[in-house]
C-alpha cells in the first residue's frame, strides 16, 4: 500500500498546476455553501440580539429599516431628523423613558452619538479608562473606535461636516477625549459618545464668541455700542474648541425643544406599557412612528435567508458542473496517460493495482480539497461575528 500512495503523490506532485487548479476548484465548492451558512447564521445572531435588547424606537415616518439600521447599527441615517420635543411626548405618557439620539455626524469614518447619560445605562456602558463626560464638548470613544482613529485619554478627535454643502452653520469641533468604553461586542465599541447638547454644538445651534463686551470704542471688532448691547463685525470667531475658559460665552439659539434628533429609544415600564404606547403612537395623527426594532429585524433576516437560500441553490449548481467537470478532467488524464498504464501494465503491474492508484490520486486531491474547505469555513466562523458588526455598524 506505500507504493501506491508513493507513486500517486509523486505523480500530483509532478503535475502540481492541474493538482492545484482541481484542489482549488473543489474546495471552493465545498466552501462557499459552507462559509456562506455560517457568516449568515452569525450575522443573524448579531442583529437579533442587538434588537431584542431594544425594545421601541421612535423615528420620522419613513423606512423602518433605515431607522433601525441607523439607531441601532450606526449606519448613516437616511430618515427625516424630529424635533427634540418627541422625548418630552414619552417622558409625559407615564408609559415610558425616552432617550434621545442625534446620529449626524461622524468623526472620520466613525458614526457620532449625541445622547444622554441614560443611553449608556440601558446599553450596559461601563469605562475602561478615563471618566464619563463633564462638560459641554468632551466625547469618549468605544474600543474598536479608539483604535480605528488612533487615539486614546487626553488626544483629541475632530468632528467631520455634515455635508459638503451645510449652509446651517455646522462646523468641526474639537473635543477632547476623556474616556475610553469597555468592549462590548456590539456596535457600541465603533461610536463616539457625545452628550446630546455637544451634538448640537457641532449642528451649528449654539455658538461661542470671544468677548467683546469689555472692548473700547477703537476695537476694530466692534461696530456699534449702545449701551450693554454691542455689534460686532465677522472678525470675531467662532470658538471650534469648549474649554472652561470659553464654556461660558456658549449660548443656544431657540427652545431646545425645537431642536433635532434622529431617534429616541423608548424604554417602556412593562410589556402592559410598551402595548398601550405603541396603540397611541399606531391610533393618534402623530407626525412620527414607532417601531420594534426585533419586528423589523426579523423581516430582514427573512429576505436575508430568502437571498441565502437562492445563492446555495445556484451554489450547488455550479457544484454538480464543476464535479462532472473533474470528473471529465481525471478521465482526459487517464486517456492522455495510456501509454505510461500500458508500460506500467507490461512491466507486471497489474490491473487492480492500477485502478488502486488513480483512486489515491483522486483520494488525495479530495482529501487536500476538504481540508481547505474546512479550514476557510473555520476562519469564516472566527470572525463572522466580526464581519458582521463592521457591516452593520
Amino acid at each position: 500500500m506505500r507504493d501506491v500512495i508513493f507513486m500517486a503523490w509523486r505523480y500530483l506532485r509532478f503535475y502540481r498546476g492541474k493538482t492545484a487548479v482541481l484542489v482549488a476548484s473543489i474546495s471552493l465548492i465545498l466552501f462557499l455553501p459552507a462559509g456562506l451558512h455560517v457568516l449568515v447564521e452569525q450575522g443573524a445572531e448579531v442583529l437579533t440580539a442587538r434588537a431584542e435588547t431594544t425594545p421601541l424606537l421612535i423615528g420620522a415616518k419613513g423606512s423602518a429599516v433605515d431607522l433601525t439600521l441607523s439607531a441601532l447599527y450606526f449606519r448613516p441615517p437616511h430618515v427625516e431628523s424630529m424635533r427634540h420635543r418627541e422625548v418630552k411626548r414619552v417622558d409625559r405618557s407615564g408609559l415610558a423613558h425616552g432617550i434621545p439620539m442625534h446620529l449626524r455626524f461622524t468623526a472620520g469614518r466613525q458614526r457620532i452619538v449625541g445622547t444622554t447619560i441614560d443611553y449608556a445605562e440601558f446599553r450596559g456602558l461601563t469605562v475602561d479608562r478615563g471618566r464619563w463626560l463633564a462638560m459641554l464638548g468632551e466625547c469618549m470613544l468605544g474600543s474598536e473606535a479608539a483604535r480605528a482613529l488612533g487615539v486614546d485619554l487626553d488626544d483629541h478627535v475632530l468632528s467631520s461636516a455634515g455635508s459638503a454643502f451645510d449652509v446651517a452653520g455646522s462646523f468641526p469641533l474639537k473635543m477632547p477625549v476623556v474616556g475610553v468604553l469597555a468592549p462590548t461586542g456590539t456596535s457600541d465599541d465603533e461610536i463616539v459618545l457625545v452628550d446630546i447638547k455637544t451634538a448640537w454644538v457641532i449642528a451649528g445651534l449654539a455658538h461661542g464668541h470671544e468677548d467683546v463686551n469689555s472692548a473700547g470704542k477703537d476695537d476694530g471688532r466692534v461696530l456699534q455700542r449702545e449701551g450693554r448691547n454691542v455689534v460686532a463685525n465677522a472678525s470675531v470667531l467662532s470658538y471650534t474648541e469648549i474649554t472652561v475658559e470659553n464654556m461660558d460665552s456658549f449660548h443656544f439659539h431657540g427652545n431646545p425643544d425645537g431642536f433635532p434628533i434622529d431617534a429616541v429609544l423608548a424604554v417602556p415600564a412593562s410589556f402592559k406599557a410598551s402595548v398601550l404606547l405603541r396603540g397611541r403612537y399606531e391610533e393618534g395623527d402623530v407626525p412620527v412612528q414607532m417601531i420594534v426594532p426585533s419586528v423589523v429585524v426579523n423581516e430582514l433576516l427573512e429576505t436575508m435567508f430568502s437571498v441565502r437560500d437562492w445563492v446555495v441553490l445556484g451554489g450547488l449548481a455550479v457544484g454538480v458542473a464543476s464535479a462532472m467537470t473533474a470528473a471529465l478532467v481525471f478521465a482526459l488524464s487517464i486517456r492522455v496517460r495510456r501509454r505510461e498504464i500500458e508500460t506500467i501494465q507490461k512491466i507486471g503491474g497489474a490491473r487492480k493495482r492500477l485502478v488502486t492508484i488513480l483512486g489515491a490520486e483522486i483520494t488525495f486531491v479530495i482529501v487536500m480539497a476538504v481540508v481547505i474547505a474546512g479550514v476557510l469555513t473555520a476562519v469564516v466562523s472566527r470572525f463572522g461575528e466580526l464581519a458582521a458588526r463592521l457591516v452593520g455598524a
